[in-house]
């Protein structure tokens, strides 16, 4: 018997960001699997509304955005299981399978001196110490031991891309409102 999800339909708030998705249903009472996108999910935790978007492809159970308003959320293994309002069986979580989640970027957890969300690198302009733009951070790369900048660049009309390590030895300083990172790394290294 299949059963109709009825979600609060929502705006997407203009500070969202994507922190994973709905795998699968988890148990029989209206639980489900999420995989973050962050090996470090507290922003899923802080966050109590959620903002859902069908998946890009697939069976859609839902349009647009819808507002779900969390009751509980975990770590499980290496995913994280939850628990919603208005989803209380099995088939209810089923119907959120490959859901798109999202946060408001204000809802994140404060971060401490010298720690950044990823997703607010992104973007901004990297220089080394003389003042020679190096490019802009398009993605991170977690190595295991350290992150890694990838920054895109151009050079005789031509994209490359460049790799520095997130580490101190050779980051100088984040500066988030001026999009900027002071780096000691050279062109040609």
């Amino acid at each position: 018997m299949a059963t109709t999800l009825t979600l609060e339909p929502a705006e997407l708030p203009p500070d969202a960001i994507e922190v994973g998705h709905i795998a699968d249903a988890w148990g029989v009472k209206g639980w489900f699997k999420v995989v973050p996108y962050s090996s470090n999910a507290e922003a899923l935790f802080a966050a109590k509304r959620w903002y859902l978007q069908p998946s890009d492809r697939g069976a859609k159970s839902f349009t647009g955005t819808a507002l779900l308003s969390i009751r509980q959320a975990k770590d499980h293994s290496d995913t994280v299981v939850a628990w919603a309002q208005g989803i209380d069986d099995r088939n209810g979580a089923e119907a959120l399978r490959g859901a798109r989640i999202f946060v408001p970027r204000s809802s994140f957890p404060s971060t401490t001196e010298d720690e950044y969300y990823w997703v607010d690198l992104i973007g901004l302009d990297v220089i080394n110490r003389e003042g020679v733009a190096l490019g802009q951070v398009r993605e991170l790369l977690s190595t295991g031991p350290q992150t890694v900048l990838v920054l895109a660049y151009e050079q005789d009309g031509k994209a490359h891309e460049r790799m520095i390590p997130f580490v101190s030895a050779f980051v100088d300083k984040v500066e988030l409102p001026e999009k900027r990172i002071t780096v000691d790394w050279q062109p040609d290294y």
